[in-house]
């Protein structure tokens, strides 16, 4: 027998007494109808237009929503609704199969979609937070709320989502991103050698800290030297450098000139160096204590003292001219100085595979400073990273080099030489290229 009476004591479970539950002048009993996971579809979708917000939120709640119903509550008016269906909609996406999940994506992408719009910042974090973790996630939805202009909506995709690719991510870092959001991508478990290297090139302190701090980034020894170049001038990088694994004997070298004595001291007792880089280490500490630099100003012996190599050992090191930790910039200056800085000596460099003396001998030909050089070199781009290398001076055969071994441009798009030995664009167009990194004509 169908209850009768007071709606407040019928039961949602009674198709009939839903019914006259969902008509009801109060909204608790309305609620109670909308909250009932035993409701009806039909009654569900006809509540989810109803006038008082917690029955509206009650069905935006309900798993037994149906997909038409959830499309209408993405468009509420109300933020505490579409919040409640951000949360729904994530959590039900764990635990489709297959054919489940293709189904919801035909039903509730565009309502995924819409969320993932959301004019409040409080519904796309939600649905960021919700999804940020999840293997089966919308790729498009996720790439929405990885490029969204608030830090607290697009950080917990660009850290923990496995949807993103590194395409995606190279792509978001060289459009320039909210403050924040590199280093949240430079925290990622796992950070690709290619993406490492467009953080270090973003020019982000807090972000290149982080990516140094992150001991699963792949940072290749070329985009490692990058970082030395610029490091004296960034301190929070100093201890993140000197713990990170696997460190090269050059970069060790060049650690020991700049950084704080107790951070030296973290360097000599590390027992994993390689036997290069330990004598690299113990160079640059003797370069460090003939030029009388005591790493915090602590005078000549602190080094000595905080990592006591021992006179023997420092007796049979090189001279006062430390080659091994001379920036790769002032290298290049120093040559350039003296007329040997010549296309000769720079393809000898990137022969052995000195990228970052490369880049400097650039910046030095070309009278451009580094950042425009990474920026160039950054985009990929064959016409103008050849531009650079003629306002350095340089060969269109060097230039072919440079765009396949430095700029990683593949060979089918890198530009060939014009007639076998001349630049294939006029010079009026290569200034042109230039000037699209702010780059004027020489004096």
């Amino acid at each position: 027998m169908t209850p009768c009476g007071d709606p407040q004591i019928l039961d949602p479970a009674d198709y009939e007494a839903a019914k006259r539950m969902a008509r009801s002048t109060d909204p608790a009993v309305r609620r109670r109808v909308a909250a009932s996971p035993q409701t009806r579809p039909e009654l569900l979708y006809f509540l989810a237009a109803d006038t008082a917000t917690e029955v509206r939120e009650a069905i935006a709640t309900n798993a037994g929503t149906p997909r038409q119903a959830d499309l209408m509550l993405a468009k509420d008016r109300e933020v505490a609704v579409r919040g409640a269906l951000a949360q729904k909609v994530a959590r039900l996406l764990p635990d489709l199969s297959a054919d489940q999940a293709s189904q919801i994506e035909r039903l509730t992408l565009e309502c995924l979609e819409a969320l993932a719009r959301d004019q409040a910042t409080e519904v796309r974090g939600i649905l960021s937070e919700a999804l940020k973790e999840l293997p089966g996630a919308p790729h498009g939805v996720i790439n929405t709320l990885a490029r969204d202009v608030e830090l607290s909506v697009c950080a917990p995709v660009l850290q923990f989502s496995p949807i993103l690719t590194d395409e995606d991510l190279a792509d978001i870092i060289m459009r320039g991103p909210v403050a924040g959001a590199l280093s949240a991508i430079a925290g990622r478990k796992q950070i690709s050698a290619s993406v490492a290297d467009a953080i270090a090139r973003s020019d982000d302190e807090a972000a290149v800290t982080a990516l140094l701090a992150n001991p699963s980034a792949q940072i290749r020894e070329e985009t490692l030297d990058r970082i030395l170049d610029q490091a004296p001038q960034h301190e929070p990088w100093h201890a993140p450098l000197v713990r990170r694994p696997r460190l090269p004997a050059r970069a060790v070298a060049r650690l020991a000139s700049f950084v704080a004595d107790n951070l030296l001291k973290v360097l000599r007792e590390r027992t994993d160096l390689d036997p290069a880089a330990a004598r690299a280490l113990a160079e640059g500490v003797r370069a460090r204590v003939n030029r009388g630099a005591g790493g915090n100003g602590a005078g000549p012996g602190a080094a000595r003292g905080l990592v006591d190599f021992g006179e023997e050992e420092l007796g049979h090191l090189p001279g006062d001219k430390d080659k091994a930790a001379e920036r790769p910039s002032d290298k290049a200056a120093r040559l350039n100085k003296e007329g040997k800085l010549t296309e000769k000596l720079l393809e000898g460099a990137l022969a052995e595979g000195d990228r970052a003396f490369v880049l400097a001998g650039l910046g030095e030909l070309a009278q451009l400073p580094m950042p425009i050089i990474d920026r160039i070199i950054g985009t990929h781009a064959p016409r103008a990273v050849t531009s650079l290398v003629w306002r350095c001076g340089l060969s269109m055969r060097f230039a072919r080099q440079v765009q396949l071994r430095i700029a990683q441009i593949p060979p089918k798009t890198a530009l060939m030489a014009r007639e076998g030995v001349l630049y294939p664009m006029s010079d009026d167009e290569m200034r042109w290229q230039l000037a699209f990194f702010g780059v004027e004509e020489k004096a």
